[in-house]
């Protein structure tokens, strides 16, 4: 690799950070990183609520306020 005014030529200064990140990921064990244990059980899944059952609404009107006149 050449070097020019634009491009000098790297130091390794730059991948401090990315070595840093190395070592972080290192140190997890590896069964963790295949399969990690969530952190809290009620972040990872939501309170599940109540719905109706599919066909459960009623669309109708009663029969008392149906008319055949169209509004």
């Amino acid at each position: 690799m050449t070097s020019t005014p634009e491009n000098p030529t790297p130091d390794g200064s730059d991948l401090d950070a990315l070595r840093a990140e190395i070592d972080e990921l290192k140190a997890i064990p590896e069964d963790e990183l295949l399969s990690p244990t969530p952190k809290s059980l009620e972040e990872e899944e939501p309170t599940p609520h109540p719905t109706d059952a599919i066909g459960g609404e009623e669309w109708d009107e009663p029969v008392e306020d149906e008319s055949l006149e169209q509004e």
